[in-house]
């Protein structure tokens, strides 16, 4: 009989352990996916006044290449989130993109960058009176 308690009590243990180095290293991936400066468009007020982030603006993820959702939308992949980098926040169509820009940051918001100039040209360019 003792032999049949400390079986259970051995597998208890086995089970709990397992089951613990599970769900540890989740909460430390959702942490490190999160960022340092990552929110939903709903907290973009929340930046604190004395930061100097500025806001790129750009409407597609530089990572996915999806349309960034409007404010309380969600888009295809979930809620667009924000994410500052080098002073600049940038406009992520979900939270799983976090992990590629951070892998490649001066890639990504090189995109995002140039994705703003290019739109911002072509808005130029329809503001001009063509002449006939």
């Amino acid at each position: 009989m003792s032999k049949v308690i400390g079986l259970v009590v051995v597998l208890s243990l086995v089970f709990v352990s397992y089951s613990y180095a599970q769900h540890e290293p989740m909460d430390h991936q959702q942490d490190e996916m999160m960022g340092d400066m990552v929110m939903n468009q709903e907290d973009t007020n929340s930046i604190a006044p004395e930061s100097k982030a500025v806001e790129v603006g750009n409407k597609i993820c530089p990572v996915s290449g999806n349309k960034i959702p409007a404010p309380g939308e969600k888009g295809d992949m979930g809620e667009a989130i924000k994410y500052e980098y080098n002073g600049k926040i940038y406009n992520l169509c979900c939270p799983m993109c976090i992990k590629d820009f951070k892998k490649n940051p001066e890639k990504y918001s090189k995109i995002a960058e140039d994705e703003v100039k290019a739109s911002q040209q072509d808005a130029g360019a329809a503001d001009v009176p063509q002449e006939q």
